[in-house]
């Protein structure tokens, strides 16, 4: 989906400040719109609204929400000035300004940079019409391209602690048709989401009609492919709403989240000190937010944990180690403390703010923060008993578990534990997490009696529940695309049904190098030629495969299917009934597609975002194509290029070569 611009302007036939007449209406038609169309826009104007009601209601709608507004300054209009004085009220970036013939003088952006165009004849000059189109063009580009550079409200730029109003809570009721169309995209993006379809949830982010909506989708992918362990493209998706939304604090979360596993994973060019760095700058920013203060925490404990937790070490060593390591320990105890004074109720971080502070003494015999124990630890009992969420009761309920391994006997600890399980509908990754906690602490030999009544709780109800599988994940994602066998007659040819057979063989070599097997994942639609071909292949060496498809199936078969034949109608539907997971259509899962989108096009990407999902690492490219544009969009050649920009790995068999 394009950005969207909003253009402040006079109407119609007015009078400039020398006399002379200028025709608004041209200068829009025959410059404005078509130099932000070309810099990538969708152009709305307020006149062109059709439907019965105020026009302030519109025009207010686009002024907190547009990508970009444009303010034609050339007469001093009332309205156009009012108009700009709303956005610059309600946004601090995303303004042009222009003017026909003259420069304005207004004080308050005197300074401002704006554009000049010329004007003859009651509209644009057509000497330098196209001039004056390019130069706005490469100024709309630069715009939003240097999005998070300097303020160009005043309102903003001089009121540095102002922010911007949340646009979700300024809805306007009159609106209805721009909120139902929202409400109905953001349902279908919740959907996906629950459901893990990452690469419908990527898809329908592009399709957003506003940066503001966009950036929302994508933080929500960011988040859903982090807990699925996917934390680089979760990392990438997270970054790209920030661009937008660079104070949205549930991304700057998730974001610490992904760069915190990278690093525990060893990755390169991630350590805990970018995270730490990064949460750092969060609490800079929101020094009030507790669960950014409780990550910074987690992330002062894994460091302090990974200092001296090493496997074949004996208890004493390693006690040795965890209490050389001191200051890591006070680190740790700080962040979670911290979180726990800005917010007394989250005993998340109150119980592990306590338990550090607890090992901090046994290791280090230094009692400094006993008089705040005591204190945080009364509490963290009071938060977790007053918890009124039910869908928190479990961890409530643990956390007081938690506690009573601190303060209490092996037989308070057994019950409060009993207690939590009670609470819990069958989780065993819950309980394992809790669980894993204990390990530590039995690890440093801390209170063992009482650990080892929190051990004995957790292991007799794990017995009880059987390790659920990991979630499915392919060792290679093939994704395909190719051409479709020829029409009879079709000039020059393509892929003639001739080359049918070399194809299927060359197909059949390139997985086989590949090393395709039942461990594997194949995306493709399932069409006539290259597709069925590649279908064929790979379920005759066990790989799973799953097509995406444009449109839905009875259309896609006569489409893309029989119009080669009823020989392939049956090879169609004979690997239908071999398809590892049903087919899901586009319409179906994503919704039309919005009017300036290519359905096929759109297929392209959401094939590749459904790769990309499982790992950009795992994606292989196999096309099959004659290295030309086809014959319209949507093809192999966009599939190529998409795939080209974002991977390389791309195994191209050339049907010209056949």
């Amino acid at each position: 989906m394009k950005p969207h611009a909003f253009v402040a302007m006079p109407f119609g036939l007015k009078k400039d400040g020398q006399g002379n007449e200028i025709d608004f209406n041209r200068v829009y038609a025959e410059l404005i719109k078509p130099a932000l169309e070309a810099a990538g826009l969708e152009v709305f104007r307020a006149d062109e609204e059709e439907r019965a009601g105020d026009i302030r209601t519109d025009m207010f709608q686009e002024l907190l929400l547009a990508d970009l507004v444009v303010a034609d300054l050339t007469l001093d209009n009332p309205n156009v000035w009012y108009e700009l004085g709303v956005r610059h009220a309600l946004r601090a970036r995303g303004v042009v300004l222009i003017s026909g013939g003259r420069v304005p003088t207004a004080f308050d952006l005197y300074t401002d940079r704006k554009l000049r165009y010329s004007t003859k004849n009651q509209g644009p000059d057509p000497e330098t019409l196209e001039q004056d189109k390019t130069k706005l063009t490469d100024m709309v580009k630069a715009t939003m391209e240097s999005w998070q550079g300097r303020k160009v409200s005043p309102v903003y730029n001089l009121l540095r602690n102002l922010q911007e109003p949340d646009w979700k809570s300024l809805r306007i009721g009159d609106v209805q048709e721009f909120w139902e169309r929202y409400d109905a995209w953001e349902e279908r993006i919740e959907l996906a989401r629950k459901a893990r379809q990452i690469g419908d949830v990527l898809v329908l982010a592009d399709e957003a009609p506003i940066a503001a909506f966009r950036a929302e989708a994508w933080i929500k992918a960011g988040e859903t492919l982090r807990k699925t362990g996917h934390f680089t493209f979760g990392l990438e998706q997270l970054e790209r709403g920030l661009a937008v939304e660079p104070r949205n604090i549930r991304g700057l979360r998730e974001k610490g989240i992904c760069l915190q596993r990278l690093a525990i994973e060893c990755k390169p060019g991630y350590s805990l000190d970018r995270a730490r760095a990064h949460y750092q700058d969060v609490v800079d920013v929101f020094p009030n937010d507790t669960e950014t203060w409780a990550l910074l925490g987690r992330v002062d404990k894994d460091a302090w944990v990974s200092a001296w937790h090493q496997p074949n070490k004996k208890l004493e060593q390693m006690k040795e180690d965890a209490a050389y390591e001191d200051a890591l320990l006070r680190a740790a105890i700080e962040s979670y403390a911290m979180a726990c004074r800005r917010n007394p109720g989250h005993y998340y971080s109150g119980i592990n703010a306590v338990t550090l502070m607890q090992l901090y003494r046994y290791l280090t015999s230094d009692q400094r923060y006993d008089r705040e124990m005591a204190a945080m630890a009364g509490a963290v009992r009071f938060a977790a008993e007053m918890e009124g969420d039910p869908d928190q009761a479990f961890w409530s309920k643990a956390t007081l578990g938690d506690l009573e391994v601190l303060v209490g006997r092996p037989e308070t600890v057994s019950s409060a534990y009993r207690e939590a399980i009670a609470k819990n509908d069958k989780d065993w990754f819950a309980l394992n997490s809790s669980l894993a906690q204990l390990w530590l602490l039995r690890d440093l030999g801390f209170k063992p009696e009482n650990v080892e009544a929190g051990i004995s709780a957790f292991d007799r109800a794990l017995q009880k529940l059987a390790k659920p599988e990991d979630n499915w994940l392919p060792r290679q994602v093939f994704l395909f695309s190719g051409h479709m066998i020829d029409k009879e007659g079709r000039q020059p040819p393509r892929f003639p049904e001739e080359k049918e057979a070399a194809a299927m063989q060359k197909i059949a070599q390139v997985l086989q190098e590949l090393g395709a097997s039942s461990q594997d994942l194949a995306l493709t639609q399932g069409a006539c030629g290259g597709d069925l071909l590649f279908t064929e292949q790979c379920q005759q060496r066990g790989v799973k495969v799953q097509w995406l498809q444009p449109v839905a199936e009875p259309s896609f078969i006569e489409e893309s299917v029989v119009c080669r034949g009823q020989d392939w109608r049956d090879r169609y539907w004979a690997a239908k009934e071999k398809l590892a997971v049903e087919i899901r259509s586009a319409p179906e899962q994503l919704g039309p597609p919005p009017a300036d989108t290519n359905p096929y096009e759109r297929c392209n990407l959401w094939l590749l975002y459904t790769a990309l999902s499982y790992g950009i690492r795992r994606v292989r490219f196999v096309c099959l194509w004659d290295g030309s544009e086809g014959d319209g969009p949507g093809g192999t050649a966009h599939m190529y290029q998409e795939v080209k920009r974002r991977t390389g790995q791309v195994t191209w068999i050339d049907s010209r070569m056949l």
